[in-house]
């Protein structure tokens, strides 16, 4: 039976009991909303740890000013739930108070890589991001903890995180799970109306076609952008907001490809911003 923890302290008292008796912890970090990416996450953690632990919490410090923070959704109970069904044995589900009981004196900067693809479209949300991750790493303790590649550039800034300040902890990046139709599962798919629902699988097919191109040969970055914006274009009706291919994890732009990159794209709809990427 899953049970559910509201307070710092008590989390922290039950983890440092797993740790002096010699259970390996696994820690999913979510906002809630749980989809199957999510899932995919705690069973793997379930397989992986004796103690799996899912925190539930919706950051005030990750979302801009004219972002969705109050109108995203919160459902505990069914959250609760879901994550009873993946194997999840703690929801870790603190309030913003219990979490930010004063105002931070100290805060976290992250530097380049936050000034790039999402952190440029959204100035000091990464910040808001490796504050909570720190936060509740010295809060649960976790020997892993797993992040999904749909946020890659988040999956790269919090192994940066881990190895700047000497996190003990293995970072695990879980493939994208997707529809059926190869729309990547996202909390924020719910926004979409039924015809931008439709158009919204042309995000994975545009990354399809970047692939194709690198597979036969092309290695310039503006060639690729060009395409997949056309694409994009000329198949949704949302906005383009970016098209970019970075080098993957050190996330520099590259104008001629070589090593590892990913390709990553955001497209903002009526009254959602989806992100999507592949990485090659």
């Amino acid at each position: 039976m899953t049970k559910c923890i509201t307070t710092v302290k008590e989390m922290q008292t039950l983890t440092s009991q797993f740790k002096r008796e010699g259970q390996s912890i696994g820690f999913v970090p979510t906002m809630g909303a749980l989809h199957d990416g999510h899932l995919t996450m705690m069973r793997q953690s379930r397989s992986e740890n004796d103690i799996s632990i899912i925190s539930v919490f919706v950051n005030p410090l990750q979302f801009g000013p004219n972002e969705d923070y109050e109108a995203y959704p919160r459902q505990i109970e069914q959250d609760t739930q879901a994550a009873s069904s993946a194997g999840v044995d703690y929801v870790f589900a603190p309030s913003v108070d219990e979490m930010y009981p004063n105002t931070l004196g100290i805060t976290l900067k992250v530097g380049r890589m936050a000034e790039v693809l999402e952190g440029a479209q959204r100035p000091g949300h990464f910040e808001g991001v490796v504050t909570v991750v720190n936060k509740l790493f010295n809060i649960v303790q976790p020997d892993r903890a797993y992040f999904g590649k749909k946020d890659a550039q988040q999956l790269a800034i919090v192994e940066k995180l881990v190895q700047d300040f000497n996190h003990p902890i293995e970072i695990r990046g879980i493939d994208i799970v997707r529809e059926d139709d190869g729309l990547a599962k996202s909390s924020r798919n719910v926004y979409l109306t039924e015809q931008e629902r439709q158009e919204a699988v042309h995000l994975s097919k545009s990354l399809t076609l970047a692939k194709e191109m690198y597979d036969k040969g092309e290695r310039h970055s503006a060639n690729i952008i060009n395409a997949v914006t056309d694409y994009l274009h000329n198949h949704t009706s949302g906005e383009v907001q970016e098209v970019a291919v970075y080098s993957y994890p050190e996330l520099e732009e590259q104008d001629v490809i070589h090593g590892q990159i990913f390709i990553s794209l955001a497209v903002k709809f009526s009254k959602a911003r989806l992100i999507d990427n592949i990485i090659i």
